[in-house]
């Protein structure tokens, strides 16, 4: 077998497969090449010599440019490629094509929560949310009332009593970083995958429950019709008195959430967080597209996926302002990558970097190389809204999230927006989990697979190995979506995770 990839035609570069020592052939059957010195696994090998400040390609596009002269056979990478802005072409929605959509006789189905607003959860918690950093001792205390032993016996519909605190909430500006903060605990409290919650505060904070509950329409019942419940520590008299409280509202909730029982339903009632962490050099040719694949069958059926982590599509941006519905739509796009620029200069960085030790050592050279990858994630489809951080998601199709490249952070919002399951692909190992909604793990590369096997759902590598295609990975991927939300656990759910990754979006300083 060749023992590298050449992605597009107009490529400088190939991808190895294995590792591979100087003096090696190299072979990607399209060209072949010998190694200049060793080179790792999912790392770059230069097709042909270029000049210093020759753009060098990667799936067709600009990954970066050459620092020096580069000879072919040499290895490519931070050392001899240097990033420089080039413009790219938006060409708003030339590439945006209507939805293949399924016909309804072959609609595929789920076993869900049907909830009265419409929805649809894929698990079923109840949630204690602390407003503020102060309530968040208390909100863990509430939730490890209902660790025990007895709990899954005596209400086994229930997947559990989760607390929802953060660092947040006082001692901040009271215009975005506030309304922020505050779409996403109210992200949380409406979550389908949520029956009922409590909300605590501490009682003199800057995000007063009350005014959360009345900027946020909280007082209305949520996704399950349920009038939640809402005290201060200092009006409920105290730590002791407050976890009482908490715990008595808790235990009304309980029966009335063991009584519901999962039913059949359209997956179109599905919304996919789609997220990258923790990225190699496989991430954008094994895990990344087959996702795709499988986030363009979701859109097929009626259902929803969603992109995110804008500083992860820089210099990948116009492959999605070109498939957008819409200039206005594609416009989005463009103003968030502006916007990111603005906030990073504020703090003396750019977004054009790749910050991630990790992400380097397994291959990724460029912000723009990482980008292209991502992007993948997002399939074909074309791009129907763009939303900001842990805004709720109301537009069927493929959509886009604003939120920074941190994972937890990232997935944060986009579970608040109401996405109800999530894929995460990893090619190094990333062990995250995102409670209420389930995480299936996509590893990138075998040899990952099993040395993680306890925490990888699903092995994307086997496109490497030659004994699957991308379509096929990206068919197994939908499969255990439909599985999952159905009720499968992840192996990020058999490991306990889930209950500490819950990280806002901060924005703005700490007075």
């Amino acid at each position: 077998m060749p023992n590298a990839l050449l992605l597009h035609p107009s490529d400088d570069v190939a991808v190895l497969k294995l590792f591979v020592r100087a003096g090696e052939a190299v072979d990607c059957v399209e060209l072949s090449t010998t190694a200049a010195c060793d080179i790792p696994a999912g790392h770059k090998i230069a097709l042909r010599d270029m000049a210093a400040g020759e753009p060098i390609k990667k799936y067709g596009q600009i990954i970066g440019f050459a620092r020096g002269a580069i000879r072919a056979g040499d290895w490519l990478h931070t050392h001899n490629v240097e990033l420089k802005d080039f413009g790219r072409d938006y060409a708003f929605c030339v590439d945006a094509k209507p939805v293949d959509y399924h016909p309804s006789a072959a609609m595929r189905f789920f076993q869900g929560y049907a909830r009265a607003d419409g929805r649809a959860g894929t698990r079923n918690y109840l949630a204690v949310i602390s407003s503020v950093n102060c309530s968040a001792s208390v909100s863990q205390y509430v939730a490890q009332r209902f660790r025990t032993e007895s709990f899954a016996r005596d209400f086994p519909h229930v997947d559990g009593v989760i607390a929802f605190t953060h660092k947040g909430g006082c001692a901040l500006p009271v215009d975005e970083p506030l309304r922020m903060l505050q779409r996403v605990l109210a992200g949380v409290a409406r979550h389908p995958n949520i029956f009922g919650y409590v909300l605590i505060g501490l009682g003199c904070e800057t995000n007063q429950v009350e005014h959360l509950v009345k900027n946020q329409k909280l007082d209305a019942p949520n996704a399950s019709g349920i009038v939640p419940e809402f005290m201060t520590i200092q009006r409920s008299g105290g730590v002791r008195k407050t976890v009482d409280a908490a715990c008595n509202a808790v235990l009304k909730l309980l029966p009335q959430a063991n009584a519901l029982r999962r039913t059949s339903i359209p997956v179109t009632k599905l919304t996919l967080a789609e997220n990258c962490g923790g990225s190699d050099g496989n991430s954008g040719i094994t895990a990344n597209p087959a996702l795709g694949v499988a986030s363009d069958e979701l859109v097929r059926f009626g259902g929803t996926a969603v992109l995110a982590e804008t500083p992860e599509i820089y210099g990948a941006e116009h492959l999605l302002t070109r498939r957008a519905v819409s200039r206005d739509v594609g416009e989005k796009i463009v103003d968030l990558i502006k916007w990111w620029e603005d906030h990073a200069k504020m703090f003396g960085a750019t977004i054009d970097n790749n910050p991630s030790p990790g992400n380097k050592e397994g291959g990724l050279t460029t912000i723009y190389e990482k980008s292209l990858g991502a992007v993948a994630k997002g399939g074909q489809s074309p791009l129907a809204a763009v939303y900001k951080y842990a805004e709720p998601i109301t537009t069927h199709g493929f959509c886009f999230m604003d939120t920074p490249g941190y994972d937890p952070v990232s997935m944060t919002g986009l579970m608040a927006g109401g996405c109800n399951v999530g894929v995460f692909t990893t090619g190094r190992g990333s062990v995250y989990g995102c409670k209420p909604s389930p995480c299936i793990k996509v590893a990138t590369n075998t040899p990952l697979y099993n040395h993680m096997m306890d925490d990888m759902d699903i092995n994307a590598g086997t496109i490497l190995d030659g004994t699957e295609t991308v379509a096929e990975v990206g068919a197994r991927i939908f499969d255990k979506i439909v599985s999952v939300a159905s009720g499968e656990k992840t192996k990020s759910e058999q490991q306990g995770l889930g209950d500490e990754e819950f990280a806002p979006w901060t924005l703005g300083p700490t007075f």
